[in-house]
């Protein structure tokens, strides 16, 4: 019995100082529902919440071998999840590209983030970092900065993707559009957008799911002449795109297979790529 209550007292202890670092860091004018909010802040792979939503479909080894005989490029993404990625494997085994988690919100930032972004880099893949994005907790421009700096810049190597947002169903409460409306959704993400444009050069891919993107966006934006397509479907095809997007760059299928973290496409060949890569 005693042993019991000196657990509870440390599990006690170990709440509240948990608490007093979480008020450390919030405004002083923070009120119970904003460190409730704070405190359940976690860590989102990208797609989780489209899975959760949508489902995944099946996906053959035939579909996968129609894919490599078409002009695509195999590659990956990874968070938290997958820990100290063993990088040469996945290059040995055909991914020529990643993007690796940098952020979420304004306080997060993926603890595996060097080893996962530089050791893609040093094998000889194309790499790119992404923002998981939660538009109810600060403005896109916010959450742009705290993406580019910690990790999710660009730079003109010609082996650096330009950053990708990750924008998808809400992992909290508050509704599947973070409560906002369609236009303040539209807004929430131009800001990002130009914000991030403003800081590197470059617009962020914009990873989405076609159905989220209709109903909490209502089409009314069109990112499609400055910004790629990263659609999420989970089946042999890639389906009805985002409006008003008419062409994808990259494609996420599957949640598994050949290489660690999801399955992905870039559409086009390996030199379209670089191009993407360098600004072209």
């Amino acid at each position: 019995m005693t042993q019991r209550k000196g657990r509870i007292s440390k599990t006690r202890a170990l709440a509240t100082a948990a608490t007093a670092a979480a008020l450390a860091v919030l405004p002083a004018q923070a009120d119970l529902a904003s460190l409730l909010d704070y405190l359940q802040v976690g860590d989102h792979a990208m797609g989780s919440q489209i899975r959760k939503h949508e489902g995944i479909g099946k996906y053959e080894e035939s579909d996968l071998l129609v894919l490599n005989a078409t002009s695509s490029v195999p590659g990956m993404d990874v968070s938290r999840y997958q820990g100290n990625v063993n990088w040469q494997a996945a290059y040995n085994n055909g991914a020529r590209f990643a993007y690796i988690k940098a952020t979420e919100r304004n306080n997060y930032v993926n603890p595996y983030f060097a080893q996962q972004y530089n050791g893609s880099y040093n094998v000889g893949m194309i790499r790119g970092a992404y923002h998981f994005a939660i538009p109810s907790a600060t403005s896109g421009t916010v959450q742009a900065n705290y993406f580019v700096d910690h990790g999710g810049g660009w730079s003109a190597d010609g082996k650096t993707l330009p950053g990708a947002l990750d924008i998808e169903y809400n992992p909290y409460s508050g509704g599947t559009c973070y409560g906002l409306s369609q236009q303040a959704m539209v807004n929430w993400i131009n800001a990002f957008s130009t914000r991030y444009y403003q800081r590197t050069g470059r617009y962020p891919t914009i990873y989405t799911s076609t159905s989220w993107w209709s109903q909490c966006t209502g089409n009314l934006g069109n990112f499609s002449s400055t910004n790629p397509l990263w659609v999420a479907r989970y089946s042999s095809s890639v389906g009805t795109l985002p409006y008003p997007w008419g062409i994808y760059t990259f494609w996420q299928f599957s949640d598994s297979g050949t290489f660690p973290g999801d399955q992905n496409r870039f559409n086009g060949a390996y030199s379209r790529l670089q191009v993407l890569a360098r600004g072209g």
